[in-house]
């Protein structure tokens, strides 16, 4: 049973995944302090969030049994990424969820901030019937500027468009086809601060974009602009809008967000007549809360039953078509590393993944965590390595990773195939395996040797000289020592030359046994895999 603890405020039906599922349990407790987590999530499996609970490094420390945790939000600030990486510790968040709902903030915005209506509504309701102060502008004919094209930048470009407004924008990933497609006309930075009547960023705060627009881009900006940002604070330097505004170059700003939450009581933008501000709202819908609650719940079933998944933020992005194309190949690519590993001597110094067939035509660099896991847990343990750390593990102990492809397959019976080969400081070695259509995972090559295995079990690996009676001593020896053979199969390159023997058995063999198969003259090498 997996324990699921929800630490901050998540509603119900979010939750119902989690909830309805067999093989987890939940347990809300809200407004705990980083002391009480501390104390609490040693026993949990996962951990929900938004963006009050901090979570720590010594949090994660202390849970030895935490795979993953997952904020019901986009940004992740809140929670240590290095830290969960560095344990292996899946951190995923809810991108999609929230697009609709921070497009639709940004546009309301927009629009108030065009047309005034705090300050109007301000001295209304403060029984001031003032026409005169508020003059607005009209949205059509003007030319919107959005400085971030994913998700969100998008939607606002294609509202924005059904208002007659011009838009152009900045994205370094935003090929031309797809601006036009989108009817955007693709611009700089600068081209947009010169150009925009209004302008609204929707990028990451990253070390980039952290102050994108700051006084070299207000002093040079046109005259009038007004400035929306419902993205992250920090992106637009706080201070030096001021000034903007106080000098005449920005018309006004509308910020949902700050550089630090919340905001001092004397910050500048709080009594400013041209800023109109909102207390991080982007998300805050009903529909958002719920939607980015679903996605994390069904995300977090996944990696705790160990399937496939995808949101993860301290993992490289894969696209979904590509995820479930290679989705086959994890658990073989696993296989494969961890007996690879189980046959070579010594410390490991370089990781190859050769790919043949159609997988040559794709980025097959998603498998290499799942390689190096194999690896890796070999050394390590299973506690200590996952597909989230075995980068950074393999990094941090200098073994240089690569990847190389072939369009010819080795083997006519596979369409795809994957080769390890494993450098060590004393030797290398290679295997190869295939995900074969009617049988599953496979081992299809040891070395040079050509095999069909299934990697599941205990099996024995015997390097031997190609001799009769070798395989009669051999089972001979086995049975005297109640080991029974499941399977055998025989690789060999040509007759009278080296060869392999696989021998799949019952159980783990005793250390005596090993030693009395490798006393036998013609056996060179004998080694034991496992896969439990």
């Amino acid at each position: 049973m997996f324990k699921v603890l929800v630490s901050d405020p998540i509603s119900d039906f979010g939750l119902q995944q989690l909830n309805g599922a067999e093989d987890v349990e939940v347990v809300k407790i809200t407004g705990l302090s980083e002391e009480e987590l501390v104390a609490v999530i040693p026993h949990y499996d996962a951990l929900l969030v938004r963006s009050q609970t901090k979570v720590t490094r010594r949090i994660m420390e202390a849970g030895i049994r935490l795979k993953v945790i997952g904020r019901a939000g986009v940004g992740v600030d809140n929670i240590d990424l290095e830290a969960a990486t560095n344990r292996g510790i899946i951190v995923i968040n809810a991108p999609d969820g929230n697009t609709v709902t921070t497009c639709e903030h940004t546009l309301a915005m927009m629009m108030a901030l065009a047309r005034h209506i705090p300050q109007a509504y301000a001295k209304t309701v403060a029984g001031q019937w003032d026409r005169k102060s508020f003059l607005g502008v009209e949205l059509r004919n003007k030319v919107l500027g959005v400085l971030g094209l994913g998700r969100i930048g998008i939607e606002v470009a294609k509202r924005a468009a059904a208002f007659g407004m011009t838009v152009i924008g900045y994205d370094p990933f935003l090929s031309e086809e797809r601006a036009s497609k989108l009817g955007i006309k693709p611009a700089t930075v600068d081209e947009i601060v010169r150009t925009a009547d209004f302008m609204t960023v929707h990028t990451p705060l990253t070390n980039e974009t952290h102050h994108m627009i700051a006084k070299p881009q207000f002093a040079v900006m046109k005259r009038g602009m007004r400035i929306i940002n419902c993205a992250r604070g920090g992106i637009i330097d706080e201070a030096a809008l001021i000034e903007a505004l106080d000098e005449g170059i920005v018309a006004g700003a509308a910020f949902d967000v700050f550089e630090h939450e919340p905001p001092a009581p004397d910050h500048p933008f709080l009594r400013h007549p041209k800023v109109i501000v909102t207390p991080h709202l982007g998300a805050s819908t009903v529909e958002a809360q719920e939607n980015v609650a679903l996605d994390v719940s069904e995300q977090v079933i996944h990696i705790l039953r160990q399937e496939p998944f995808k949101n993860a933020v301290n993992m490289p992005a894969v696209p979904t078509d590509l995820l479930n194309r290679l989705q086959p190949c994890f658990t073989l690519c696993s296989h494969l590393g961890n007996s690879l590993a189980q046959m070579t001597d010594g410390a490991v110094r370089e990781v190859t993944l050769e790919c043949s067939g159609e997988l040559a035509d794709l980025d097959v660099t998603p498998l290499i965590p799942y390689v190096l896991k194999g690896i890796l847990t070999r050394h390590l343990g299973s506690e200590q390595v996952n597909v989230v750390n075995a980068m950074h593990l393999a990094k941090s102990r200098d073994i240089n990773v690569s990847v190389q492809k072939s369009l010819l397959a080795h083997s006519p019976h596979a369409f795809d195939e994957i080769t390890i080969r494993l450098k060590t400081t004393v030797e290398e070695r290679w295997v190869t395996g295939a995900v074969l259509p009617d049988a599953g995972e496979r081992i299809v090559r040891i070395g040079p040797y050509p095999v069909e295995l299934s990697p599941e079990g205990h099996m024995l690996l015997i390097s031997q000289k190609d001799k009769p009676g070798i395989i009669g001593r051999v089972g001979t020896l086995l049975g005297d020592n109640g080991i029974n053979i499941a399977s055998m199969q025989v690789g060999r390159t040509e007759i009278g030359d080296s060869a392999v023997m696989i021998l799949k058995i019952d159980k783990k063999t005793p250390e005596s046994v090993m030693e009395s198969l490798v006393a036998i003259p013609e056996i060179k090498r004998v080694r034991e895999i496992s896969f439990d």
